[in-house]
């Protein structure tokens, strides 16, 4: 008689690896997380305007509710429920160690901004109105908030940690660094066509979906996307913590907010910018804060995966 094969036991805890088709579909669905809530919400917001007349900090403070309340427990569901699995893989570490991420995420990206600003400021692409304090800091504050629970949080929750995490335990790490920006991209088209379909349900007004929001060029904005992703990834690698992305991007959309757009949001502080080479200036920033998560973290290693 041939002597029976043995058969090797699984290591504790180890997780066998899904089909191909099977993973790209979990991060796709973690991509779909964000598009629901963002698209769920802003339908919220615009019929609450529509008809109740709910406007300004109001108006974004119910969509910024709405958003986190859905994106949130969505990620929890498919993480816990789903593919049974904890939640500290998708990169939410310690109490001690968030926030010290958090504020490394915040300070590399709050610098850059300042030296390049700086720089812009000294070729003559940047001119700067008055500053006041008392406006600037309550903007501020309310604007943390804002954008935290209605980007920063369940963005980096939906894409740098459960669809990144989802693709990382399957394929190298170039490949899912690819695909989260890849994923990242397509989001905000897919939140317009489930906004336009709630707001038809709501009897709110349509916006047409498309790939950029209205008033920018398409191709510019994917170009800013694909580098604000690329940014947050590496900010989330190198340091091993999502808080870091979080920090970068309530930072990032805090400093675009506070010196583009200052004046139309009456922020109390606001730049100009005179010449149109000057908006190379925030992916400038932007690849200078990436360059320096990469000194100051951990090595990427792009070929490694992650197995759960």
């Amino acid at each position: 008689m041939w002597p029976k094969k043995t058969i090797a036991a699984a290591p504790r805890g180890h997780v066998p690896l899904r089909p191909v088709p099977a993973v790209i579909g979990r991060a796709a669905l973690g991509m779909l997380a964000m598009a629901a809530a963002l698209g769920t919400a802003g339908a919220v917001g615009d019929t609450a305007h529509e008809r109740l007349g709910l406007d300004g900090t109001g108006r974004q403070l119910l969509t910024a509710v709405v958003c986190c309340a859905i994106a949130v427990p969505l990620i929890w569901f498919l993480r816990r429920r789903v593919d049974r699995l904890p939640l500290d893989g998708l990169g939410l570490t310690g109490r001690a160690e968030s926030v010290r991420a958090f504020a490394k995420g915040v300070l590399i990206t709050a610098g850059s901004a300042a030296a390049m600003f700086g720089l812009g400021t000294a070729a003559g692409w940047v001119r700067w109105g008055a500053l006041d304090w008392p406006r600037l800091v309550a903007y501020m504050a309310v604007n943390a908030v804002i954008a935290l629970a209605l980007e920063a949080l369940p963005e980096e929750l939906t894409l740098r940690g459960y669809a990144y995490r989802t693709l990382n335990a399957r394929f190298r790490r170039r490949a899912a660094f690819a695909g989260t920006v890849v994923l990242f991209l397509v989001t905000p088209g897919v939140a317009g066509v489930v906004q336009a379909a709630v707001s038809a349900l709501l009897g709110g007004p349509v916006t047409r979906p498309g790939l950029a929001p209205p008033g920018e060029d398409p191709v510019s904005y994917l170009i800013l996307l694909t580098v604000f992703g690329s940014a947050l990834l590496t900010a989330r690698i190198t340091t091993g913590s999502l808080w870091t992305a979080i920090g970068l991007h309530l930072t990032f959309l805090t400093v675009n907010r506070v010196t583009l757009y200052g004046e139309d949001r009456d922020a109390g502080w606001s730049a100009e910018l005179t010449t149109p080479d000057a908006v190379l200036l925030v992916p400038g920033y932007l690849l200078l804060a990436t360059a320096l998560f990469r000194l100051t973290g951990r090595r990427i290693g792009w070929r490694e995966r992650a197995p759960e």
